[in-house]
Formats: structure tokens, sequence, C-alpha cells
């Protein structure tokens, strides 16, 4: 940018800060009409009716016992009116008392501040004769971006002294002061408007004061009453070819004059297309774009907001001083070779366009350049510059042009604000904000909001029309856009929005707990693109079957899902081991190339539901992605995705080869006493017993506890088993990387799912499809192991007799199979139910006994149609967990299942719990979208780090 750019820009601010409010309060604008009924209170057909806007300062100015409070109180609301001598009583108990009148004063100021940053129409009843009290409130009225309005009750001084002396409190007030009064009211009637005041109503005489009626005006950019359906479409730049396409895309139907011009676009389903601004400039086309725009305006099919560029080109055309760069040369050039007329409409055009506006109930704001919440709806010439420009930090960039302020970062309103001005590769939210220049002049594309919908809609531009000064899109670190992470993205409360589930809030206690786990633990972040949720367990049973109680059971599940209309439904086997998420790459130059991770030897990644690597040994993961790879390469999957990485998440086991030290100290602990205490303890019973005593009941009630406590070491010896050393360096080709070794024998991955693969999140594909993938996969490894000759099998050892109840120790080998390989993947069992049916919801009851009877942990239901809604549009859990009777002792306990305990642990609250696991199933989903589009690092970690922070909140962690 030259230094008369820069000038220029100045100049441009300036002028929009002079203007003020008038150009957001203009009574020519014609796109809607803004004016409210009078109110009832005007008296006399052929009394004045004063406009005064809606969110406004109303400032009183007259004498004392001018009749100011009596006017405020048949005209507004008693709690928008504060007046000088309430706020005198508030400070001193007596309203008359002057003594107090500054503190009174401050007192009223901080209450106007108040309500007007709350965007609360404020009447103020005083005096305000003098010249010093109104600049104070002037001021609060800019500072707040309101309009300022006086209302003058000129009544003569006989009326004032009369009523003065009526008023007990007032009597003895000598007329002095209400000359005074006068006098000063007399000399600041002429200077109003010159200290500030957007309007200006005088009322002289008390028939005046008397028949005067108040008429609210809404705003120019109030259109809170349309609530759409709407298409907000992004800057055009003279690109009028690429708009008409994108009004085609979005279902709208052109109007041509007897030339052949598209003179205006209509929806079949009654939809309204919003403009950004910025219709001209660059582009080949601006009176084309001008000619649609403004007649789709003009037959109420569409709304406009003013960009910058048509800000500077109705300043020229209203004959002023302006540098012809940008742009506007060629604008120009173009509307030269139009009659007199269009040029005239064109004028008249760009007058009438305010700055944002505000639709949808309050829920939605459009404007050219951003807007912070604290200045919608707010009319001002701050408002308006930074509507149009945005804000700057002062400094420019190697391209020399502004670096400006990310607003839309520290954004946390209610309302979705959409905007365009700087061009960017690809629209996406943030904060709830969007910005859809996505640079069509450019070369880039030509970008539409669907609204309420949320859905974008774009088309190619059909060439690069002017050439950026800054390319569209940058190769810095951090991503698409070259914005690498920043602490700003997850400290605080953070609200992130999503496709799924709408705006999600995080409370900045859980950002905190998070940052501690992703700051210290985590791994790279490059190679973290996703964090799966908690599992929703389903309702609590009071189920009995031979004698035993259930805490859960499957009919719950399969109920909540017939009620919510969902009728078949896959259970799936829930492996008892850790929850890992796998990112496997073709190769190390994948993993380079993709995710920017250019570490020799690093080709994906295994890590917890928490982010943290599965293996201190990275070699360890190397060999299990290598044999994964090798998977996905023999089961045909890397042409059939069309890609070159994959996302899994999958289950790995044994669960004691993360959860070793929790064993030890929770699980073992209770064995190793058990095992330790019951003999003892039973055999003096029996002692006593055989010497007859009476310990019948004492003996068979320990017995029961023993019988208990052995039951709970069985349950979680059976997910511990030793991880042998890896097998021999002549494993599969690729899945070893030739000599390498492959996996440690004993380790078992159950992969159940396929999340996304390059440009595609797979969350959607059926369940019963993500498992036949996964069969394939399963298939190839045998294959792989059956052509290099290795023995099949290699799966959990028998636990370690003599370790610490039963707990074996990790990285021993085993027995048995030294010099074998050992397979990796584990299948999941499944079966699929009709939740309408009852044989088949039987068939699936059984089907879950024998598992748990088995030793099983229990199954996961899910839906066999992923991404279900219920009626009212809202997310069905995507799975929710049934587990066994013999498993629930591990999480409550050996002696759960005595009636007595059940009946108490039968009252769980799981509502948070479900809430939770929706919650973060919208998060993951969103990170996998924005993983799929290749969106810049900095947004997946958004939703990323929101699921680790919805972790911290307190749950019962039995559930």
């Amino acid at each position: 940018m030259t230094d008369g750019e820069r000038m220029e820009q100045r100049q441009e601010r300036g002028a929009e800060r002079q203007q003020g409010p008038s150009r957001e309060q203009r009574p020519g604008d014609r796109q809607e009409p803004h004016v409210q009924p009078p109110s009832p209170s005007a008296v006399d057909a052929h009394g004045r009716v004063l406009p005064v806007p809606d969110l406004s300062l109303v400032v009183l100015i007259g004498a004392t016992g001018s009749g100011k409070s009596t006017f405020a109180a048949r005209h507004f609301k008693p709690t928008e009116v504060i007046s000088s001598d309430f706020c005198r009583g508030l400070v001193s108990d007596d309203e008359n008392d002057q003594s107090v009148s500054g503190d009174a004063f401050e007192v009223l100021h901080f209450i106007v501040g108040k309500r007007l940053a709350a965007g609360r129409l404020t009447v103020v009843d005083a005096t305000n004769v003098q010249a010093e009290a109104r600049a104070q409130l002037v001021r609060l009225a800019r500072e707040h971006d309101v309009l300022p309005v006086a209302i003058v009750l000129d009544v003569p001084e006989q009326v004032c002294a009369e009523r003065n002396a009526a008023r007990a409190d007032r009597a003895g007030l000598p007329r002095r002061v209400v000359q005074r009064h006068q006098r000063e009211l007399r000399r600041s009637v002429r200077h109003l408007e010159r200290e500030g005041f957007r309007t200006v109503h005088i009322l002289r005489g008390q028939r005046e004061v008397d028949t005067a009626g108040i008429v609210r005006e809404r705003r120019y950019n109030d259109l809170r009453h349309r609530t759409g359906p709407f298409d907000i479409v992004g800057d055009i730049h003279g690109c009028r070819s690429e708009l008409e396409s994108l009004l085609g895309r979005l279902g709208y139907e052109p109007v041509h004059d007897a030339l052949g011009r598209t003179v205006d676009a209509v929806h079949p389903e009654g939809r309204t297309a919003v403009f950004v601004g910025d219709l001209v400039d660059r582009g080949p086309d601006s009176p084309g774009v001008l000619r649609l725009v403004m007649g789709m305006v003009a037959a109420g099919h569409a709304l406009c907001v003013s960009g910058n560029h048509e800000n500077k080109l109705g300043r020229y055309l209203d004959g002023r001083k302006v540098q012809r760069t940008h742009g506007l040369a060629e604008t120009i050039e173009q509307l030269e070779k139009e009659d007199d007329g269009f040029r005239a409409g064109v004028a008249e055009f760009i007058r009438g366009l305010v700055s944002h506006y505000v639709l949808d109930g309050g829920g939605l704001v459009v404007c050219h350049a951003g807007l912070p919440e604290k200045y919608h709806g707010r009319t001002s010439g701050r408002v308006r510059s930074f509507a149009l420009y945005g804000d700057t930090t002062g400094e420019t960039d190697e391209f020399g042009l502004p670096v400006r302020y990310p607003w839309a970062e520290d954004y946390r309103g209610r309302a979705a604000v959409v905007y365009g001005h700087t061009p960017i590769p690809r629209a996406g939210w943030l904060n709830n904000t969007i910005c859809l220049d996505t640079g069509c002049v450019f070369g880039g594309r030509m970008t539409a909001l669907r609204w309420p919908e949320r859905e974008l809609v774009d088309v190619p531009a059909e060439r690069v029309w002017y050439e950026p000064a800054r390319p569209l899109a940058t190769e810095a670190p951090g991503g698409a856009d070259g914005r690498p992470l920043d602490l700003n993205d997850v400290a605080g409360r953070r609200t992130v929005e999503t496709r799924h589930m709408g705006r999600l809030a995080v409370r900045e206690e859980n950002s905190a707990a998070a940052l501690e786990v992703m700051s210290r633990f985590a791994i790279d972040p490059r190679l973290l693109p996703y964090l799966p949720p908690t599992m929703a367990p389903c309702a609590t049973s009071k189920e009995e079957a031979q004698g035993e109680g259930f805490l859960e059971h499957p009919a719950e599940a399969f109920a909540e899902y017939r009620a919510a209309g969902v009728r078949e439904v896959v259970c799936e086997e829930k492996h008892m081991g850790s929850r890992a998420v796998v990112l496997v790459c073709r190769d190390e130059a994948v993993a380079g190339e993709r995710f920017g991770v250019a570490h020799k030897g690093v080709s994906g990644a295994v890590y917890t539901r928490t982010g943290r690597p599965f293996f201190d040994d990275a070699a360890i993961t190397e060999r299990i992605l290598r044999r994964v790879g090798a998977c996905v390469d023999g089961a045909g999957l890397w042409a059939e995705l069309d890609t070159d990485w994959l996302l899994l998440d999958a289950e790995l086991m044994p669960w004691s080869l993360k959860a070793t030290g929790l064993l030890r100290r929770q699980y073992a602990a209770v064995g190793a006493a058990s095992g330790a205490v019951f003999p003892g303890a039973l055999g003096a019973l029996e002692a006593a017993q055989a010497r007859g005593v009476e310990v019948s009941a004492l003996l068979e009630r320990q017995r029961g506890r023993a019988a208990d406590a052995a039951a709970f070491t069985a349950a979680y010896r059976r997910y511990c088993w030793r991880v042998g050393a890896t097998a021999d360096a002549a494993g599969p080709e690729g899945a070893a990387g030739g000599d390498e070794p492959g996996a440690p024998a004993g380790i078992r991955l159950a992969p159940f799912q396929i999340l996304a693969v390059q440009g595609r999140s797979l969350a959607g594909v059926p369940h019963t499809e993500q498992l036949a993938l996964i069969d394939r996969l399963i298939a190839a490894e045998e294959a792989l192991v059956a052509r290099d000759g290795a023995v099949a099998g290699g799966g959990a050892a028998a636990p370690d007799e003599g370790a610490v109840g039963g707990v074996a120790e990790a990285g021993a080998g085993v027995p048995g199979e030294r010099g074998e390989r050992a397979r990796l993947l584990a299948p999941t069992r499944r079966l699929v139910v009709d939740t309408e049916d009852e044989a088949s919801v039987a068939a699936g009851v059984v089907w879950w006994l024998d598992l748990t009877s088995a030793g099983g942990e229990g199954m996961v239901v899910k839906p066999v149609q992923a991404l279900v809604r219920q009626a009212d549009g809202r997310l069905v859990q995507p799975g929710i967990k049934c587990r066994g009777r013999e498993y629930l002792r591990i999480i409550y306990g050996p002696e759960y299942t005595r009636p007595e305990n059940l009946r108490r642990l039968r009252i769980r609250h799981l509502g948070h719990k479900r809430s939770l696991a929706l919650r973060e199933y919208a998060l993951g989903l969103e990170a996998l979208d924005r993983l799929a589009a290749g969106e810049p690092l900095w947004r997946v970690h958004e939703a990323v780090f929101a699921v680790l922070a919805l972790e911290s909140e307190p749950v019962d962690p039995r559930l």
C-alpha cells in the first residue's frame, strides 16, 4: 500500500466518523418501513408527533416546573425514566436536597450507562438547561453508540412558578431560579444540534406539550422481525456472471429486461438474498451487478449493506474528490457507458445503504467487515466505520497491506455475524462468525451462506479478473491460512460452533484442566486431529433373572432406541481394553506432506482418548502402524477410499497394557487382601462351628463375601495378560518393514470404525458397512500371516498366577510364543437387532448374556444408520454401552450384586453423563469435518481441545 493509499484510507475513515449516525437513521431509506404506529399518548389529533429512535438517549430539557416528569410519565415506561430527583432521594432520602446533586448525578450517569449498554431506551428527567450537564449525557450516548435526542419543554415562566408554588416540597423555591433556568434554556436552544443531539424537538407552550405524541422509530438496521430464510452472498466485486451462477445454484429464477439484462432474481420458496457489500470494483461488470442487486432490493427480494467500495463510489458520484485506486477506475469507466438515469439511481441506492442489519430475532447480523457484539444494532459513525473497514493493528504485512485486528477470535456473542471484506481461501465458522469473501475476483470462489441451514454454497471464478496484492493461500506454517496454533484459541471460556449441535460452551475451569493435559502430556498436535467421546450408559435396569439382579441390561437400550424412532441397531462386542485412535499414513512422506510432521520414522500416531501417546517406545508405535498400513494395503482400501491416510477408532488390548498402575493400586490390592484374609477367617469360623459354636449365619455370610471377592479377581484378570517380546524379524512384508520386528506378541487392536480419510469424514457411514471394511482389514492380516507361514494365534496369554493379585507384568516373555508372530487385529462380533420385533430383541438379549457369561465385558448398541436424529431434530445417542453383570464388579465392587447394594446403586443420575456424551460426540464430528475439509490446524484443534475440556467435567466415574 502506497503512502497515498494509506492517506486516502485515513480520510475515508475520518469522513465516516464525521458523518456520524445520520447514515444509519436516514429517512430516505426505501428498503423497509421502520416507523411504529403512534402511541395512544397523543391527546389531540392536531398535536405534534415526535419521532424517537427505539434505542436512544432522550434528554428532557426545561425549567423546573415545566412538566418534564408529567410528560415522561405520560409517554414512557416508569423503568425507562431516570430522574435527578429520584437519584437525590437514593443518595440522601430527600429528593429536593440540592447539596447532594453531585453524587446524585453520578448515580444518574451510572444507571444511564448501564441501560444504554444493555440496549435500552433511556429518558433523563432533569432540567438539563446547562451545556455542561448536557455534554456529559451526549458523551454517554456516544460511548454506547446510541442516538441522543433532545425534547425541549419551553413553557412560560408564570406556568412554571405556579406549579412550583402548588407543590408543598417546592413552595418556597425562589422565582429567580425559574428565571435563571429560562435564560439558560433560551441560550441553549439554538445550539443543541451543534452539541451533538441527533434530533431536537422543541415544544413551545403548554398546549404543544399536552397534545404532543411520541412515535418510536425502529432503527434502519433493526430487521429482527425478518426471519428469512436468507441466502447471504459474499463479496462480488463486479463478477456478474459468477453472481448469476451462484443465484442459480441457490434456486433463484432470473428476471430479464427488454435488452436481456438480468434485473431481478426471485426464489420460488420466498427466500431473501442478503448482500454483504463490495458489489463493485475490480471485476468486469460492476454496472451489471448493481443493476441486478438494485432490482432485487427494490422488488423486496434482497437486502444489501454497504461495503467500503460502495462508500467510495458513492462519494465519487456525489462529486467529492477520491483516489481512483483499488478498482474504482475500472468501475468509473464502466459506468460512463451507462445513461445518466442509471448513474443517478446508483448514487441514490448507495446513499440508502446502512452499515449492518440485525435479522432473525437478533440471531443474525450481516455486515461488510465484521462487527463486535457491543456494536450490534447501534448507530454511530464509529459503528459504521468498523462495519465498513474493520479494525487494524496499525501494522502492515509483507505485501504492504494493513494487518487486521482479529476481532472474531474474541467474539462470544449470541448472534451469528456474517461478513466479508478480507479474502480468504475458504469460508469457515469461527466463534459464531463467518467470512464469505472467498476472493472470486482474484480467481477464487463466490460463496453464499444459506440461513438458518448454515449451509455453504459456492461457485468457482471464471478466471482471475484482478491480480491480488496478497495470495489467497499462503504456505506459512499452521494450516491453509498460515495461522499457527495460539494459546488464545483454547484459554478461558470458549464457544465452539458445531454443525450437528449448534454452539457448545466450554467453561474456563475445564479449559484450564485440558490445557494442563494437552501442553504437558499430549502428542504432537499435528497428529492429534480427533478425540473420541465418552459413551453413554444404558438406563438403569431392574431386571431380575434366575435370582440374579442386573444393574445394566440390553432391554433398556433397545427400548430407548425404539422410543427415539430407531428401528435397526447393531450390537457390537465391547472389547475390554483402552480406547485408542490410530492415525496411519501410507508412508512417512504422507505424514510430512499432509500433517507437517517431517520426522524420520514417523508415519502416524497411536494415542489414548486423552491425547497421550499410547506407547513410550516410538518403535512399537511404528511397528503397529506398519502392520495396520500393510492390512489397509492388502484390503485395497488405499485405492478404494482414494486416500493416503486413515483415522481409525479402536480398542487396544490388553487392559493391563495401559492400566497396570491402576490395577495394582485399586484392583489387585483388593484381590490380594481377600486372598490373604478370607481363608484364615473361614477356617476359624469352620473350626468354631465344629466345636458347636453357633456361627452358621456368619459363616455363610463370609463364604458369600469370599465368593464375591474371588469373582471380582476373576473378572479383572480376564482382561490382563502379559505382552510378550516381539516376534521374529521374518515377518510379513510391510507389517514390520522388511527385516524389522513386528508388533509385540499379545497386543491386540480391535478397530471398529474408520473415522476419516483424505477429503472426507466417514462418521456418517452406516456401522454395518464400517464393520465390513474392518473385516476386510482382518482378512488381509490373515492373508499376510498365512503367506509368511507365521503361526496363527498369539492372542492372550494365560494370566500369571504368581503375579500379585493376578496382574501380569507387561514386557516379559510369554512362554510358547518365542519365534511366533502374534496377530495384531482382533475382530468385533456383532448382531443386528430390530427394536420393533420382540423375537429379534429377545435374540439380542440372549446374545449379550452368552457374550458376558463367557467373560466378555458387554456390548455397545448403536443405530445402524449413523448421525440419526429424533423427530424434533435432536441427535440420538450414537451408542449406548451395556456392560455385563460380572464385569460391573470391577466398577462397583465385589459385593455390588447383593440386593441391598443393587437397590442403592440403581439410584443413578445419568442425565449429565448422557448430555456430556452427546456434546463430545458433536465436537468430535466437527473436528472430523474440519479435518476432512482441509481446514487449518487451529480450527481442527478448537473442537479437539473442547472434547478434552469436557472430559474434566465432574461426572460419576463409574458411569
